[in-house]
């Protein structure tokens, strides 16, 4: 299995000094990732959401780490291809594999906030529909390898212009779609993607009943599900600093599960852990960290319960496990040294 960091880059604080530092705390975590072996740097794309996540610009932030990594793949997870041109993404995530020596993932998703939609002036009810066309003319452009390209729709215009840089990786970086919903993941099977997924919002053993129906989809698809990734994303801490771990898990909780589960968001069969982690607040802090713990949407250990959630997570389907380490303001060296703990003792 291989792991992977995944940062949202929250900030816990008001001052720009805070947020300041956490930007450079993540990109030093990242360096030391380089040099411990983690496979991917996973960095999201959210707007608007203080506190929460300040990676509104995360091709930027890669494009510094770049600079002072040489092994690790950084991982845009996702770029929110609504929100812009095709022509703007292809240019922009091409200019990263060229700046990284072809190290760039493409994650792609539509975004799960209507406020976004209401920003960028796009249909929130399209969105899926918009996601798709955005991703086809994307992969188009980089198809035609700097050859002319016309695409028109109602949401975007490429009037028969050439578009560069071309990807260091040809015909261009691995794509990837993320989702929570069965839905997400057959339509990402259906065109043979790579999937990004999260056990916060259904558990581990759900999203093992997902993975298996995405597989089988794959292969009815005329894919073979063994050339095909799976990521799981989780907030993870390994050490004795359980108990600061827990109050940063809970916060960083309090506002994930309200923000991948929209208010008009009714599937019956994800209402339990639905309701827990929009209560964790409410509930007492050990109970609340007892059930996260157990479906596996967070992982708070020593090194022995590490490895047995590790194993749980490889059973459930996934090749790639994605350890949020920075979580909810952690300090900096305590998620050091969970990274350092992590792949020195829970992966040997």
């Amino acid at each position: 299995m291989r792991i992977s960091l995944g940062y949202e880059l929250e900030v816990r604080g008001r001052t720009r000094e805070v947020e300041r530092q956490a930007f450079q705390n993540v990109i030093d975590q990242v360096v030391l990732g380089d040099r411990l072996g983690f496979d991917t740097a996973w960095f999201v794309e959210h707007h608007f959401t203080r506190g929460f996540s300040h990676s509104s610009a995360p091709d930027l932030v890669l494009a510094a780490i770049s600079q002072r990594t040489t092994r690790i793949h950084l991982g845009l997870g996702v770029v929110l291809l609504p929100f812009q041109s095709p022509i703007r993404t292809a240019e922009r995530v091409a200019t990263l594999d060229v700046l990284s020596g072809g190290r760039v993932e493409f994650g792609t998703g539509r975004g799960a906030s209507p406020l976004e939609y209401q920003a960028f002036q796009r249909p929130f009810e399209k969105s899926r529909q918009i996601w798709e066309d955005s991703l086809e003319a994307t992969l188009d452009i980089w198809r035609a390898d700097g050859e002319p390209i016309s695409r028109s729709n109602e949401f975007f215009e490429i009037p028969d212009v050439a578009v560069y840089p071309r990807p260091a990786q040809v015909p261009h970086p691995p794509v990837w779609v993320a989702s929570t919903s069965l839905e997400g993941y057959l339509a990402a099977a259906r065109h043979g993607y790579n999937l990004l997924g999260m056990t916060m919002l259904k558990g581990v053993d759900d999203v093992a009943a997902d993975i298996a129906r995405y597989k089988e989809c794959l292969a009815d698809s005329g894919f073979d599900p063994a050339t095909r990734r799976i990521a799981l994303m989780i907030p993870w801490y390994v050490g004795d600093a359980r108990d600061e771990a827990a109050d940063a898990v809970l916060w960083y909780i309090r506002r994930q599960v309200n923000l991948v589960t929209p208010p008009d968001y009714y599937d019956a069969r994800h209402a339990t852990h639905r309701v827990l982690g929009q209560l964790a607040a409410g509930m007492p802090p050990e109970e609340a960290m007892a059930t996260l713990r157990e479906h596996l949407m967070v992982v708070v250990d020593d090194v022995e319960g590490s490895r047995k959630a590790v194993a749980r997570i490889a059973e459930a389907g996934a090749t790639d496990l994605i350890l949020q380490c920075q979580v909810g303001g952690l300090r900096h060296d305590l998620v050091c040294d969970s990274m350092n703990v992590f792949m020195t003792e829970v992966m040997h």
